[in-house]
């Protein structure tokens, strides 16, 4: 590939940042000095919009069409290097209209990758014009399913979105650098990643660097991702983020998912499946080292829920379900979507785990998003710094002492006023004091009565069932559950919204 002789910097980075960045012909210097600096000077500008002007055969193919404009393997940056690693480029068109600039780092200098209609097979579409159409994004490929085979290890395609996957996953829910006004009525701000520099990694390197500038109306941010893939696929994850406006809706560490309906909710859904979904619950350990599980659904209405907490310890998206007779989908794989685990660095202060659940007939629609919502606003023209790791997993890192609400089923109760919950919960720690007399289930509600709260052994799920009643005083009431044992926790936290 030919080599431009200066950093093109992205659509937003002003004048004056591009020109110290190509100051020079040839090579020239990156670090992550430089990006915060890039993204400090580009919110002290307005924003601009990205070019995303396309030739109507892009801008107009339907999902199908798109998919068939395919990477040539062949292509691939690195391929035949020797390097753990290899990128794969996605070209423009469909919703991916917006030009992303990409740049290779190699001992800390930079070099754009330049469009090459090359690099692709167009299918019947035929090769488009004009000729620098430029690309929407990149995916990563390294052997770690199998030495002699790279296979996908994450994608970033599309506004601030971005995916992986862990050894023997499939594709499933995906985070985002940054939401805004998520679940507002008037509506939700999309920043977007305007440009990436990915690290030349080293021939034995176990990880692969690439560095990203965010930007949207009300912020622009520097980030920093060291990628290990493995068994769990690891994004260390450092974010500078510069407001252009106060920001009071701001979610970091932004997850985003799809729950279409369970056994427990499904029926508004004519499906011939069991289960559809990403993610079933959203986990939580919050500052006070308290472990709490809400499972997700699929409301009739928008749904926001806040966890309010202090340093918080961890929250993710969990899919816990992994047998295929759950989901019966050959094509979907559902039982072996990833969980996402979004584990601060340092301190986060005060706010809120927060939850948005959107109402949705088609699981081709991401209904789930959850995030950390600051307490005190992030205000214009400040620098806010996060750290955090991102776990793409089966369940999060650590040994989990408590046990684990796996099922939340509901239903009219035989006297009508009351809907019956029933529980499975299962856990090593559960055996032991299964049968103990002073093991109870501590239940409570902010709206109605809880009545009959009963525990029973259940050899079928080698672990414990628990149920209640609940009298409704009213359309809606938070639920609030755990097994204890002479008052000490035996299981997680269940928490639940009902709504008649």
């Amino acid at each position: 590939m030919r080599r431009r002789d200066i950093i093109r910097a992205a659509v937003a980075v002003p004048v004056a940042a591009r020109a110290a960045l190509a100051s020079g012909a040839g090579l020239q210097p990156f670090d992550p000095a430089m990006l915060r600096e890039i993204a400090r000077e580009t919110a002290s500008n307005p924003f601009r919009a990205p070019d995303s002007k396309l030739p109507d055969s892009l801008a107009k193919l339907d999902y199908n069409q798109y998919r068939d404009v395919r990477f040539r393997p062949d292509h691939a940056i690195w391929r035949g290097t020797g390097l753990p690693f290899q990128i794969q480029l996605f070209h423009r068109g469909f919703i991916y209209s917006e030009r992303v600039d990409l740049y290779e780092v190699t001992d800390g200098k930079a070099l754009p990758i330049l469009y090459s209609p090359e690099m692709f097979d167009f299918g019947k579409l035929g090769r488009p014009q004009p000729a620098d159409l430029g690309y929407a994004g990149f995916r990563i490929h390294a052997p770690f399913n199998r030495a002699d085979y790279f296979d996908e290890v994450s994608v970033f395609l599309g506004a601030s979105y971005f995916r992986a996957v862990g050894k023997g996953q499939a594709y499933g829910l995906s985070a985002r650098g940054l939401s805004i006004r998520t679940g507002n009525p008037g509506g939700e701000e999309f920043p977007l990643f305007r440009s990436f520099w990915i690290e030349r990694p080293a021939k034995k390197s176990a990880a692969i660097v690439v560095h990203a500038l965010l930007d949207s109306p009300s912020a622009a941010a520097a980030f920093r991702f060291t990628i290990r893939p493995g068994a769990d696929t690891v994004f260390d994850t450092e974010m500078t983020l510069f407001p252009r406006t106060d920001l009071s809706e701001a979610g970091i560490g932004t997850i985003t998912s799809m729950f279409l309906f369970d056994a427990n909710s499904r029926n508004k859904i004519d499906d011939y499946r069991p289960a559809v979904h990403d993610s079933n619950g959203l986990l939580m350990l919050n500052g006070n080292g308290e472990r709490l599980w809400r499972p997700l659904g699929n409301p009739n209405d928008l749904q926001v829920s806040a966890f309010g907490d202090a340093s918080p310890k961890g929250f993710g998206l969990m899919q816990r379900k992994r047998d295929f007779a759950y989901y019966e989908d050959l094509e979907a794989k559902y039982e072996r979507r990833p969980s996402l685990w979004v584990e601060p660095i340092g301190d986060f202060g005060k706010g809120a785990v927060t939850l948005v659940e959107i109402p949705t007939r088609k699981e081709i629609h991401d209904n789930i998003v959850a995030f950390w919502r600051p307490d005190t606003g992030l205000k214009a023209k400040g620098e806010f710094a996060y750290k955090y790791l991102l776990h793409w997993c089966a369940a999060p890192p650590g040994r989990q002492a408590l046990a684990s609400v796996v099922d939340t089923r509901a239903g009219l109760n035989l006297d009508e006023n009351a809907r019956l919950f029933v529980l499975d919960i299962v856990g090593d720690r559960l055996q032991p004091v299964s049968t103990d007399p002073s093991l109870r289930l501590d239940v409570s509600t902010d709206r109605g009565t809880i009545r009959n709260p009963v525990v029973q052994a259940n050899s079928h799920i080698r672990g414990l069932t628990a149920s209640f009643e609940l009298v409704p005083a009213g359309p809606v009431a938070e639920l609030r559950a755990q097994l204890r044992n002479d008052n000490q926790p035996v299981s997680e936290v269940w928490v639940y919204r009902w709504t008649r």
